[in-house]
C-alpha cells in the first residue's frame, strides 16, 4: 500500500515576504485538503494546536518546542497586530504530525536535540530543538526541526536518526535547517533544507517540493517554506 507524505514548516502563518496578516488555517487546510495519509508540521504557534484536527480533518499528535509566554486567545490576538514583528515570542511553537483515517496513531516518543533549557531561552533566545516520533501503524514518523545553524544541525540530524534506529520502516522528514543532508542509511535528499527520507520503505514518487504557484494568496506566497511531498511504500 502507497501513502502520501508531506511536511511544511508553517512559518506561524505568516507570508513571503511578510505581510501584517497571518493565513494559518488557510495553510493547514490547503497541505490537507486532498487527503494526504500524513503531514509532518513545524513551527505551529501553541494557540493553534486544539485547533488543528477540526482544520485538518486528521488525527493530530504535537510536541511544543517553545513555550508560549501568553495564554491561546491572547496570543493570537496580539500576534495578529503586527505578524511580522511578533512570531514565537508571544505564542511558542510546536511540532505536529497529523495523521488520515488509512493509518493507526500509536505511541509517540520525544527527543530533545540541543542542550537548551527554558530559561536559557528566556535569557538568550536560544530553542530548544525536539525530534517528535509518532508510530502510525505502517511505519514511524519521524518529524524534526533542527537548529537554523549548518554545524549544530547536522549533529541534531544524527541524532534523530538515531533516536529510530530501532524501528523496521521509519520516515525521517521535516525541516533540517541544513542543505541535502546526507543521512546514512536513509535515502538521497533532495536540494533545500525541506527533507523526506526514508528507510525500510520504497519512494513510490521522490521528495519534491511543491510549485510556488499552489501555495500563492494574494500575490503572496504562504510561508517562506515550500511543502515537500513523496508517495512511499
Amino acid at each position: 500500500m502507497a501513502f502520501v507524505v508531506r511536511t511544511w514548516n508553517l512559518f506561524h502563518g505568516r507570508t513571503h515576504p511578510p505581510g501584517r496578516r497571518t493565513h494559518l488555517r488557510h495553510m493547514v487546510e490547503l497541505v490537507t485538503a486532498d487527503g494526504p495519509d500524513v503531514v509532518a508540521l513545524q513551527e505551529v504557534p501553541v494557540w493553534a494546536l486544539g485547533r488543528l484536527e477540526r482544520w485538518s480533518g486528521m488525527a493530530a499528535r504535537w510536541a511544543v518546542t517553545v513555550p508560549s509566554l501568553l495564554l491561546g486567545p491572547l496570543a493570537r490576538v496580539v500576534t495578529e497586530i503586527d505578524a511580522a514583528r511578533l512570531r514565537s515570542l508571544v505564542t511558542g511553537q510546536a511540532n505536529v504530525v497529523l495523521v488520515g483515517p488509512r493509518l493507526r496513531v500509536g505511541d509517540q516518543r520525544l527527543l530533545q536535540l540541543n542542550d537548551v533549557g527554558r530559561w536559557e531561552w528566556l535569557r538568550r533566545g536560544r530553542q530548544q530543538r525536539w525530534c517528535q516520533a509518532v508510530d502510525v501503524g505502517a511505519f514511524v514518523l519521524a518529524n524534526l526541526h533542527a537548529t537554523n545553524e549548518p554545524r549544530l544541525a547536522e549533529a541534531e540530524t544524527a541524532r534523530a536518526a538515531a533516536f529510530v534506529k530501532d524501528a523496521e520502516r521509519v520516515v525521517l522528514c521535516g525541516d533540517f535547517n541544513v542543505p541535502s543532508p546526507a543521512v546514512e542509511g536513509f535515502s538521497a535528499p533532495i536540494d533545500g533544507i525541506d527533507q523526506i527520507l526514508v528507510r525500510g520503505l520504497s519512494l513510490v514518487e521522490p521528495a519534491h517540493a511543491w510549485e510556488p504557484a499552489r501555495r500563492v494568496l494574494g500575490g503572496r506566497l504562504l510561508s517562506d517554506h515550500a511543502p515537500v511531498e513523496a508517495v512511499v511504500a
